[in-house]
Formats: C-alpha cells, sequence, structure tokens
C-alpha cells in the first residue's frame, strides 16, 4: 500500500469517508478499531480529520491548552484522559478555540462540559461523560504521541472519523485500500435492502 502522496489526494480521500459510517468502516477493519464515545454536538454530517493526539494526567488538561496552540485546519484533537470522568477536561471555550483554528473536531476519553452551549452547535465533539466539575492545570502531557482511546490506539498522523455510532480511527496507509471496501460493503448493503423491499431477500446465511 502506498502512502498518499499529496495534500489533494488526502482531501479526497476525507472527504470520501465523510460520506461513510463508523459501522462500515469498522467492519471494514475486522470490527477491531472503535471507541464508544458519545456525540454531544448538534450533529450534522459526519466528522472526518487528522488526529492531533495529546496524553493528559486524569482530571488535568494544561497539554490540551498547550496543543490548542498548534491545532492546524483539518485536524481532529484527539485527547486521551484515561476515561477519568471526575473532571471536565474541557468546555465552550476550549471548543471555540479549535473550531476557530478550523480542527475537524474534537475527541475527548475522559468529560467535557458546558452542554448547553456545545449541544447547539455543529462543531463535532465527542467524549465519554458530561460533569461540570473543572480540571487541573499542573501538567505534564505530551502532544503527538500514540495514545489509546477507549482501547483504540490512535497515533499522530491518523484519519479519525466520528458519527452517531461513535470513533473509528485507522493509519492513512491503509485510507485508498480501506475506502475501496468501505464502498464494497455499501453495495452489498444497498443490495440487501432492495432485495427486503422487493420480498427477494433470503437472509445473510442462505445457502448460495
Amino acid at each position: 500500500m502506498s502512502a498518499i502522496d499529496s495534500t489533494s489526494e488526502l482531501a479526497t480521500l476525507l472527504a470520501a469517508f465523510s460520506r461513510t459510517s463508523t459501522s462500515i468502516i469498522s467492519d471494514c477493519l475486522d470490527r477491531l478499531p472503535g471507541a464508544p464515545l458519545k456525540p454531544f454536538h448538534r450533529i450534522q454530517g459526519t466528522m472526518v480529520g487528522v488526529a492531533l493526539t495529546v496524553k493528559v494526567p486524569c482530571g488535568d488538561n494544561r497539554a490540551i491548552h498547550q496543543a490548542l496552540e498548534i491545532l492546524s485546519p483539518g485536524q481532529v484533537l484527539v485527547v486521551d484522559g484515561g476515561g477519568d470522568i471526575s473532571r471536565a477536561l474541557m468546555g465552550d471555550i476550549m471548543a471555540a478555540i479549535a473550531e476557530k483554528r478550523g480542527a475537524s473536531g474534537i475527541v475527548v476519553d475522559g468529560a467535557i462540559r458546558d452542554l448547553a452551549t456545545i449541544g447547539k452547535s455543529a462543531f463535532p465533539v465527542f467524549a465519554r461523560a458530561a460533569f461540570h466539575r473543572g480540571p487541573y492545570k499542573n501538567g505534564p502531557g505530551e502532544i503527538n504521541v500514540p495514545v489509546s482511546i477507549g482501547a483504540m490506539v490512535v497515533s499522530p498522523g491518523d484519519i479519525v472519523v466520528g458519527d452517531h455510532d461513535g470513533i473509528v480511527a485507522f493509519p492513512a496507509s491503509q485510507a485508498e485500500e480501506l475506502l475501496q471496501r468501505c464502498l464494497g460493503t455499501e453495495q452489498k448493503e444497498a443490495e440487501m435492502l432492495a432485495q427486503i423491499a422487493s420480498g427477494t431477500y433470503k437472509g445473510a446465511y442462505a445457502a448460495k
């Protein structure tokens, strides 16, 4: 599998993945990667972008503030908070900064807050839970290192996709081949739905 050769090629692939779903992608990755995080924003389409990863101590968001300073358009801020929900790692102010910087969205394996504002926005914010109590700001933390999001490993530069069903991530080097598998699966499912509608569907395990 060859690497993605250009920014335009990457943009084309990201646009294509925005038209599929995490369930299809997960199925085509042997149902191995995935994170059961919830969308807290007003969903309009599918989030797709390139991972900028952050690893923080439980309940501490100092490194997230540092990551916001280098966040680039098209990136997804992926925060490994260890799944801890005792303190919110970020809220509407930090989400607004990420959106202003052109980020594609935010993924937090931890808690967030300010749902009254975040819930009205279409800017994608996925997290494990919501809780009003704010974070520490002591550090330390790490930026652009491999992280674990609900047991799914995400490396810097991975493609991250999020929708109603959760989050999935995969290396950009797999994107072209994976997209073809996703398109094939979508075609098969469309054929199955057509058979169901016409009354000719015999079941997934019917003999050939």
